[in-house]
């Protein structure tokens, strides 16, 4: 699938109406949907809590909080790409607080072609994300199945009087004469000797 067929769910926090505004006109439907907006980090933090989103933006500062610790905890906790907007004079000390977490900040008054740009980085970093979430995924089955095929091994020592290297072999044996994953084998024996 293409960057331009994927589809990005977004989730800002901002308290400016005019911001608000001009963001969605970068937003189109077919490319960001759901676009979810909210005023402060508390409902952020319910409306995380509720659902993933791929992109936070946070428009800082907002009414119950600058937005630091929020950025900084949804880089941690997700798979989430998040942007902290914030006035020039904080940018440096906000800037070296999230950038280690992952999060991208910019220095606001911000321009449309720059917004735009951002977003195209956001995208970038979410891909980036995506893979990293699918090895990590595959890496989960994979342990696992390994769990799953050394308990059935030890089952088949305890309860056939196997040694390792044999029930090893039979569970590897029966998967390719059955043609069948070590996995399925090894689920039939738990299931024959539990």
């Amino acid at each position: 699938m293409g960057l331009e067929k994927r589809g990005y769910s977004v989730l800002v926090v901002s308290a400016s109406e005019s911001f608000n505004s001009t963001l969605l006109t970068l937003l189109p439907e077919s490319t960001y949907s759901p676009v979810h907006m909210v005023s402060n980090i508390s409902a952020a933090k319910r409306s995380l809590a509720e659902r993933p989103y791929d992109y936070v933006i946070i428009n800082a500062p907002l009414p119950d909080d600058l937005g630091t610790r929020f950025a900084i905890d949804t880089c941690n906790a997700k798979g989430t790409v998040v942007l902290l907007l914030v006035r020039s004079d904080i940018y440096a000390d906000v800037y070296d607080k999230v950038t280690e977490y992952g999060a991208f900040t910019l220095s606001k008054p911000i321009s449309k072609p720059a917004m735009a740009t951002a977003l195209s980085w956001m995208a970038s970093a979410r891909e980036r994300l995506r893979k990293f979430e699918k090895k990590t995924l595959s890496i989960e089955e994979k342990m696992e199945e390994i769990r799953i095929v050394n308990r059935a091994k030890w089952l088949l020592i305890s309860e056939l009087k196997m040694d390792e290297p044999d029930a090893h072999r039979y569970i590897e044996k029966q998967a390719m004469d059955r043609c069948i994953s070590k996995r399925e084998v090894a689920e039939e024996i738990i299931k024959t000797y539990s």
